[in-house]
């Protein structure tokens, strides 16, 4: 199982754009599949986007679908989400999660998680 910790959170203004970071350490971070979800108070956690352990693979929530990009770097066990084109409805904590499926998008299907990180879209 994989230590998750996400980074590069913070306040932006709506169509701006930030890249959150997932740092993972433990073995075999390029067998595992990466994904992002998000969580607003009171809500459930969301999908947002996943990629396989290869990188051949991703898949995006409907919401994010060409405004976000999801991609890994196995040299530096590190997944990464680029926010383009951000709304205030983007505002919430983003949480980073490895699964040992090739196509994961339920979060029951995600064994390890991060702490998570604010992102805030103001108006």
């Amino acid at each position: 199982q994989v230590q998750l910790v996400e980074s590069g959170g913070g306040l932006v203004q709506a169509g701006g754009s930030l890249r959150l970071s997932c740092a993972a350490s433990g073995r075999a971070f390029s067998s595992y599949s990466m994904g992002w979800f998000r969580q607003t108070p009171g809500q459930e956690r969301e999908f947002v986007a996943s990629i396989s352990g290869s990188g051949g693979t991703t898949l995006y929530a409907d919401s994010v679908k060409g405004r976000f990009t999801i991609s890994r770097e196995d040299a530096k066990n590190t997944v990464y989400l680029q926010m383009n084109s951000l709304k205030p409805e983007d505002t919430a904590v983003y949480y980073c999660a490895g699964s040992y499926l090739i196509t994961p998008r339920a979060e029951k299907e995600f064994r390890s998680w991060g702490q998570g990180t604010q992102v805030t879209v103001s108006s």
